[in-house]
């Protein structure tokens, strides 16, 4: 089904190619959807008999892309956007721009011990310390205005967790923010990390008080949240606004009904007394309608009668002692649910920590009342006898403690806007900010960009423009892959530059995240000074024993390996990508062995195959599922997918297959050098690249490089030395050799 800002192509004739398209087709533009009705904008007039004006004539629609975020992207550089502000726009515009450096008037000693006082400081490294500890004071700063403070994250610096300790740090200061990301997973995986902080700090009792100041907002089907397990649920702005309705008018009415309960039991029985009269006098009436009706039809006398007595019983009126057991524990449920998720979904300038607390104590002594109730029955006669009396009883208590709690919770306007409105951190993806610029909006004081470095410029000056924003922070690393940009003549104009990069390149201050978490020493020594000028040091984690993981039996499979592949033979695919069946018949053996070996130990391992040809993504793929008894399991897990869809990716092993192999040295667009930094940056334990070695060394690239590091270090081997992957290869080089000579 289209989507609103699908671009579609409108035909008569099944299209069977692109070729197709490009003859005979109508351009529309899908400007609405309602149920099984989609309303477009066209190119050109669309008579109402079809396409070529043919009755009862099928029309055909191709999806070709979706501009939503094109759209944005126009409207936000037009001005089009409401409150548009163009302070760090025009900040950021000069040719040199200030850089972030804040005042020491903001903040002071005092400051400084209430950030390193919390519990995750001490778990922090100094550069991650440094990074929460200046972007705090940046928040603070009220008088150097609109500044862009740039944090670097080079592979598996903890660039997520600094930002999420950041942001906690944030809410508790009750500092208005908005967390940004190119992608819905990246906004997910910060708002996860935050989530979880928040909770571990959060008391055990009222853990759930705060969410309400959290909010993502998007689109649930594309952000993908049933399949979060529920784990974002509670501050994802859809599923709020959906139990908010639901709770403000039911809380308001059983915390109403309970009071009135305990105040008046009796004159509540009286009344469903006399309810309970009249309505047995209808369903005796009714029931003797029923058994005409049944005798009319023949239907045994016994059984109507049978029905007809315990229709009559069951209208049997409650005892006093029943009626206010059943009514007590129906109102309890309900309104212990209401003030649960109102105390979890409402913001914190909505409700109090008193009041949270009362409704926690009150929701106590229910629960023991029902205790009470459900063992013993004189408890309900004491507690009629207590409010006769009306002395110092139980029941004296918890009323008191109810009345305490607000009467009802007043939300104007539209719940959507309530929630966002008083949000103190609120998560969506950089172009789904154009939802906040609307009027009511309050000001939001800091924006967080998270793989800033990913984000095209252009796309930035959505959220940039947001009214009452002071400061920016933009967190990436402009040496990993930037945005993808697939129009050749776009890519010459740096379309996909970031205002990261640009800023980088203009001489803008960047704080550096200089401790990597994630490679094994062995893995982080090649990048790590080809590409980072050997500015990143191993954490000490990752020199530990335990770090260094063997899989499979063999140096060939230490942590780090380049196995050369001399016979492999790159061809084209139909889609004109390239691929090289040898290597993928390598890779599919190397992860058969790996599942055995996980069969053999039972040691868990996540396994990552990447290349940076579609080709050969699609091809590994299809030889691995042919792989018999190797299958996902709960211990064992394989993923394969190009290098752009690794970046921010993490796994146990990494493979990786270059796919290129010729005489010339020519490698194409595998000479990237921030594609390769990707590629090679992924791997926690082992990290083993299939590549033709003579190819590589005369590719006048980073790869001439990687080829001699391997041979300088030892770590370069030939795939033949394994005598299973020798044979597997020379099967596959024959089974070429004869479809040649067939053709």
């Amino acid at each position: 089904m289209p989507t609103v800002g699908d671009l579609i192509a409108l035909t008569n004739e099944r299209p069977k190619g692109m070729d197709d398209l490009s003859r005979n087709c109508t351009l529309a533009y899908v400007h609405r959807v309602d149920n099984h009705y989609v309303k477009v904008l066209s190119s050109k007039l669309i008579m109402a008999g079809g396409m070529d004006q043919k009755k009862n004539d099928t029309v055909f629609a191709v999806s070709l892309t979706n501009l939503t975020t094109n759209i944005r992207i126009w409207r936000s550089l037009n001005g089009e956007l409401t409150g548009g502000n163009m302070n760090i726009l025009k900040k950021v515009l000069q040719v040199h721009s200030s850089d972030s450096d804040t005042c020491e008037g903001c903040f002071g000693d005092e400051f400084n011990s209430e950030i390193e006082a919390t519990t995750w400081y001490s778990n922090l490294n100094d550069s991650q310390r440094d990074a929460v500890r200046s972007c705090i004071r940046l928040s603070k700063c009220h008088h150097h205005l609109n500044t862009v403070k740039l944090i670097w994250g080079p592979p598996g610096t903890g660039k997520t967790t600094t930002v999420s300790l950041m942001l906690s740090c944030l809410l508790k200061l009750r500092y208005r923010t908005l967390t940004c990301a190119p992608t819905n997973v990246a906004v997910l995986e910060v708002a996860k990390r935050l989530l979880k902080q928040v909770r571990k700090e959060g008391s055990p009792r009222s853990g759930c008080y705060g969410l309400g100041d959290i909010v993502i907002f998007g689109n649930a089907k594309r952000m993908k949240m049933d399949d979060h397990n529920n784990e974002l649920h509670d501050v994802f702005l859809d599923y709020r606004v959906d139990t908010l309705r639901k709770c403000l008018g039911g809380y308001k009415y059983n915390l109403a009904s309970m009071i009135h309960l305990l105040e008046n039991p009796k004159e509540l029985y009286n009344q469903y007394l006399m309810r309970s009269t009249k309505q047995d006098r209808v369903v005796k009436n009714r029931a003797g309608v029923v058994d005409i009706r049944r005798n009319q039809v023949k239907v045994d006398k016994s059984k109507n009668k049978k029905k007809g007595n315990e229709s009559a019983k069951s209208f049997k009126p409650w005892t006093l002692q029943e009626f206010i057991m059943k009514r007590f524990n129906s109102i309890r449920a309900k309104l212990s649910s209401c003030t649960l998720s109102l105390y979890k979904h409402l913001p914190t300038s909505f409700i109090s920590k008193t009041d949270v607390m009362n409704m926690l104590r009150a929701h106590d002594l229910l629960h023991s009342f029902a205790t009470f109730f459900g063992t013993e029955k004189e408890g309900i006669n004491q507690m009629l006898n207590d409010c006769e009396k009306n002395e110092n009883s139980e029941v004296k208590q918890c009323l008191h403690v109810l009345k305490l709690l607000p009467k009802n919770f007043s939300v104007k306007g539209s719940l959507k806007e309530f929630c966002l409105v008083n949000a103190c951190s609120i998560f969506c993806t950089v172009s789904g900010a154009t939802k906040l610029h609307m009027k009511k909006m309050s000001p939001i004081e800091l924006l967080v960009i998270d793989e800033a470095a990913m984000l095209k410029e252009c796309e930035s000056t959505i959220p940039l423009q947001l009214s009452g924003i002071r400061h920016t922070i933009l967190i990436g690393d402009e040496r990993q892959l930037p945005a993808m940009v697939q129009s050749k003549i776009s890519e010459k104009a740096e379309f996909g530059r970031s205002l990261f990069e640009r800023l980088v390149q203009l001489g803008h201050k960047k704080h550096l995240l200089n401790v990597q978490h994630r490679m094994h020493p062995s893995i982080s020594l090649f990048p790590n000074i080809e590409f980072y000028e050997g500015k990143i040091s191993d954490a000490q984690s990752v020199k530990e024993m335990s770090h260094n993981r063997s899989f499979l039996p063999g140096k060939m499979y230490g942590s780090y390996s380049f196995i050369d592949v001399p016979h492999g033979k790159e061809e084209f695919d139909n889609n004109h990508s390239q691929r090289n069946m040898v290597e993928a018949s390598i890779v599919s053996k190397l992860v058969k062995k790996l599942h055995e070996e996980y069969v053999r130990t039972k040691i868990k391992v996540t396994v990552g195959i990447i290349s940076p040809y579609k080709a050969q993504v699609c091809a590994i793929e299809d030889k691995v599922k042919r792989c018999s008894g190797v299958s996902n399991s709960e211990g064992f897990v394989v993923n394969v997918g190009s290098v752009d869809g690794f970046q921010g990716g993490e796994e146990d092993v990494i493979i990786m297959s270059t796919v290129r192999s010729n005489g010339k040295g020519s490698i194409g667009f595998l000479s990237d050098r921030r594609r390769v930094n990707v590629a090679l940056t992924r791997a926690r334990h082992c990290l083993w690249i299939l590549g033709n070695g003579t190819t590589l060394l005369n590719s006048e690239s980073v790869w001439e490089k990687l080829v001699i590091d391997a041979k300088e270090r030892g770590c370069f081997y030939d795939a033949y030395e394994d005598e299973c992957l020798a044979t597997d290869s020379r099967v596959h080089l024959l089974n070429l050799r004869m479809r040649k000579l067939r053709l």
